[in-house]
């Protein structure tokens, strides 16, 4: 029973720790373009570059 007291304060404060991690990650813009490097990929950058010769 002791042991609660030890695991519950651990176990809230990695969440909040991972929550914090998830806020600061969508404050800086992580997830504003999810399909962008998706869709770059499949983009052929060498076509562009030989039809300009």
């Amino acid at each position: 029973m002791t042991v609660l007291f030890y695991l519950i304060p651990i176990a809230l404060f990695l969440g909040g720790l991972g929550l914090a991690a998830f806020m600061w990650a969508l404050k800086a813009g992580q997830f504003d373009d999810p399909d962008g490097a998706a869709e770059r990929i499949l983009l052929d950058d060498d076509l562009e570059e030989s039809g300009s010769d």
